[in-house]
């Protein structure tokens, strides 16, 4: 009697590993534009942040973007080995870098458009596809850079097409967000676009006392419409991620 007693206490322990489900994850690896950020950055904000606000409950965002990082030094600070070390099968790995890849004065952080930089992405989508997660390319946002005649000006250059080339050659989900926030931005224009990003008049934000006028990170507003530009994106192409998403 005992001996069948543990054997279906067994069995049932069985079946509970077997069935049992946990919630996927989001693994965001970036910059700033999409990291989380101090209480004393405030109002800056990056959009994985506004990603969270999105979700429908059946994952967890975490997110592991960084200020100041490029696809190289992200890898040689062990932020990567971190994140990979925690991936599961049937997790997503959305990834977004260049920003920082372009410093050339900076070896700890610049690669080349052409080579390292589609290597360190490639890196990510190969070593994310061994642990049987699924990778995401992003293109960076767009930087509010307008010319003297209210244009936009693209500051990213050949790092979109690599990023782009990359995600068509390994077949990877592919999220244009340059393209997207190009087109918020533009419509917004050169005053109304400062309601995204960090534009504070002295005394107006913890960040600094004298007034921020930055063109490059976003505000809790920003970060939430870059967020929804995401999800609208992945939800039009019908990516299997838009099944996390409200």
């Amino acid at each position: 009697m005992m001996k069948n007693i543990l054997a279906l206490s067994l069995l049932l322990c069985l079946l509970f590993a077997f069935t049992r489900k946990e919630k996927p994850a989001i693994w965001l690896i970036g910059d700033s534009t999409m990291a989380w950020k101090k209480p004393e950055r405030d109002p800056e904000s990056g959009w994985g942040e506004g990603l969270k606000q999105l979700m429908n409950g059946k994952a967890t965002v975490h997110n592991h973007a960084a200020s100041g990082r490029s696809a190289r030094s992200f890898v040689s600070e062990k932020r990567w080995a971190a994140v990979l070390d925690s991936i599961q099968p049937g997790d997503y790995v959305v990834m977004q870098f260049g920003h920082n890849d372009q410093k050339q004065d900076d070896p700890k952080l610049f690669t080349d458009p052409f080579t390292s930089y589609k290597e360190f992405l490639q890196k990510f989508i190969d070593e994310t596809r061994a642990k049987k997660g699924i990778p995401v390319v992003c293109t960076p946002i767009v930087r509010r850079h307008f010319d003297g005649n209210g244009k936009l000006v693209d500051t990213h250059g050949e790092y979109l097409n690599a990023a782009r080339a990359v995600a068509r050659q390994n077949k990877v989900s592919f999220v244009d967000l340059e393209a997207r926030s190009r087109e918020l931005v533009s419509a917004l224009g050169p005053e109304k676009s400062k309601a995204i990003f960090v534009f504070c008049a002295p005394k107006e934000c913890r960040r600094s006392s004298k007034g921020v006028q930055d063109s490059t990170h976003l505000n809790h507003r920003g970060a939430l419409q870059i967020a929804q530009l995401f999800a609208a994106d992945v939800k039009k192409q019908k990516l299997p991620l838009r099944k996390l998403l409200q």
